[in-house]
């Protein structure tokens, strides 16, 4: 199935986030050129791929890392022009979004961005609460995303999502109230929510594993997450996703894709691709992802098949996640049965003949996504592992 969205991966920041493990390396003045040339490089080769004839159609491109506003002017354009080798799009129908760090996002390159092509700006705001920024490892400071907003507006770019993060450590005395304020004052057109984890192998996830740090308690990361549901759709936000919010019209085309399980192609170290049934992901280091596409090699790090009851569990857990939830008419009676104790329980809504998480639910999502398939199932059909995770009640955005 030939893709019709498109990722590409930028490892490059100019420092390293406590509780970040993304694949990136920390570069102030990364190698732009060579970045490009690998790109290219490797979308070469996918289309290279039998019945795979150029150029291939696109309707969303999405530019995440790391930080892509670091690559600074030029390299935008720069990429649209390798970019047409192979692929073509309506610039009027194409939803092109880069995400940006407020301290790295300033007119000349909004101006830039936008000449290119890029309609939709995704800014790492995080915070406002200038404790918890230096805390975090963030550049930016309190001011830096309304200078960061202003420079896209004044470049004409006006779909604008901003990333905040909830459940920080109570220490840091960050009032996760007046952020989502500060964040509204803005006036963005998309909210997207990030809660805390500590991963294992960041500076964050050592410093927990030691009793140096402490998160917070699961009653305030859902307090917290109920709240930001709350303030952001009595602001009009319509909250379509577990962990996004958008103005009327104004959702994520491109991850849209994704939950919808579509096809996609990812490129750059550590990108992921999804060509049902099959899901492969790149090399995370950049240096052996370059040195793999310069000799003529796709960079896979690994591939999975997306099938049987895993296949089940994925497409639940992401029709889950979703304000469109689940046709019951998928359901056979047992699952039937179990969504109407999610509706009894206070988790899940009906109508239209569809069950539909509500945030309360959200909060569960990755434990009842795996009880719905379960409930069909002998427990010798359930997988060993699941793609959805552990079944925590702590959800990431994709």
């Amino acid at each position: 199935m030939k893709p019709r969205h498109l990722y590409i991966h930028v490892p490059f920041c100019a420092r390293r986030c406590g509780y970040c493990d993304f694949a990136f390396e920390v570069r102030r003045r990364p190698p732009v050129a060579a970045w490009l040339d690998a790109v290219e490089a490797e979308l070469s080769l996918w289309m290279a791929r039998p019945r795979w004839a150029a150029p291939l159609e696109l309707d969303t491109i999405y530019l995440g890392g790391g930080t892509p506003s670091l690559l600074g002017p030029g390299a935008m354009p720069e990429l649209r022009r390798r970019l047409e080798r192979y692929v073509c799009w309506e610039d009027e129908r194409l939803e092109w979004t880069g995400e940006a760090n407020p301290e790295s996002f300033a007119e000349a390159l909004a101006r830039d961005w936008q000449a290119a092509g890029v309609n939709r700006l995704s800014l790492g705001v995080q915070s406002f609460h200038e404790p918890a920024l230096r805390w975090m490892g963030r550049l930016h400071g309190a001011a830096g995303p309304a200078r960061a907003m202003a420079a896209a507006r004044a470049a004409g770019i006006r779909s604008v999502n901003i990333d905040l993060i909830f459940g920080l450590p109570p220490r840091l005395g960050r009032s996760w109230a007046e952020d989502l304020e500060l964040a509204l004052e803005l006036d963005p057109e998309h909210v997207s929510l990030y809660g805390l984890t500590a991963e294992a192998g960041t500076p964050l996830g050592r410093r927990v594993a030691e009793r140096r740090e402490q998160m917070p308690g699961d009653e305030r990361y859902a307090e917290e997450y109920l709240l930001a549901a709350e303030r952001l759709t009595a602001a009009g936000f319509e909250h379509y996703e577990v962990s996004n919010f958008a103005r009327p019209g104004r959702q994520s085309g491109h991850n849209r894709a994704y939950w919808e399980g579509a096809p996609y192609l990812g490129l750059g170290a550590s990108a992921h691709s999804y060509l049902p049934p099959v899901r492969q992901w790149n090399v995370r280091d950049w240096n052996a992802y370059a040195a793999a596409v310069q000799a003529g090699a796709l960079p896979v790090g690994g591939s999975e098949r997306v099938v049987g009851s895993a296949a089940r569990i994925e497409r639940s857990w992401l029709q889950l996640r979703t304000a469109e939830g689940v046709r019951l008419d998928d359901c056979d009676a047992a699952q039937q049965e179990l969504t109407a104790q999610w509706v009894r329980g206070g988790w899940a809504e009906l109508g239209g003949g569809r069950v539909r998480l509500n945030a309360q639910g959200w909060l569960l999502l990755d434990r009842l996504a795996v009880e719905l398939e379960a409930a069909s199932l002998d427990d010798a059909e359930l997988p060993a592992t699941s793609l959805v995770g552990s079944g925590d009640s702590r959800h990431q955005r994709v």
